[in-house]
């Protein structure tokens, strides 16, 4: 999570969304930044509203708008079980080794998912405990033009992040069905994602206080 209090903004590493390349190009820019602990530089909005906002609103008298990036659900999966199937994870409660993308996307939908896919979804990550997004940006994944020049506005100078954290590359196919099951497990992260895309890739929203 970066904090820019001169330009106005909290940007939020949503994972497996292209995070740690912006946070790595943007961090020179912020006056605040938690990314060392995995906990902080992911930290959900939740959480920030039921700390971090107050900190900063009490100790600093700033109250920023809020910017996160919101993937397409599926490829925001196969991204994890991609990243799960480096070689250095072999081995360990991570592992995939001889796991399909059909069992990957079982185990995290399942009512109790094991450790290697406890992974959560966007739409809790940017929503309060009940249900409300609580970003005033959300850009698409897949309209990174529009993410960079909203920033490029903001910090006054373009931004090029370079491609950071890469995972190896893995055939991850999935079956009709299961992906009929993993949309039906997940629509309110589906109706957010669609909502996004519908409004052009920039969803702008006035959060309540």
């Amino acid at each position: 999570m970066l904090v820019f209090t001169r330009a106005n903004f909290t940007l939020f590493a949503v994972p497996k969304t292209g995070s740690t390349a912006y946070h790595m190009a943007l961090a020179k820019h912020a006056q605040i930044v938690l990314a060392r602990d995995t906990a902080l530089k992911h930290m959900p909005l939740r959480k920030y509203d039921r700390w971090f906002a107050p900190y900063l609103k009490g100790a600093h008298d700033l109250d920023p708008e809020r910017v996160a990036v919101i993937r397409n659900p599926i490829e925001q999966v196969r991204s994890w079980f991609r990243y799960r199937k480096r070689p250095k994870v072999a081995g360990g409660p991570m592992d995939l080794s001889g796991m399909s993308f059909d069992d990957f996307v079982a185990d995290v939908i399942s009512d109790a998912p094991p450790e290697h896919a406890r992974i959560g979804d966007q739409h809790t990550f940017l929503s309060s405990p009940e249900g409300a997004l609580r970003v005033d940006h959300l850009f698409a994944y897949e309209r990174r033009d529009l993410f960079d020049a909203f920033l490029a506005d903001r910090l006054g100078e373009a931004v090029r992040p370079q491609r950071r954290n890469v995972s190896p590359e893995v055939e991850a196919p999935l079956s009709n069905e299961m992906e009929a099951a993993f949309v039906a497990a997940r629509p309110a992260e589906w109706a957010l994602y669609e909502a996004v895309m519908t409004a052009g890739g920039h969803l702008v929203t006035e959060v309540p206080r």
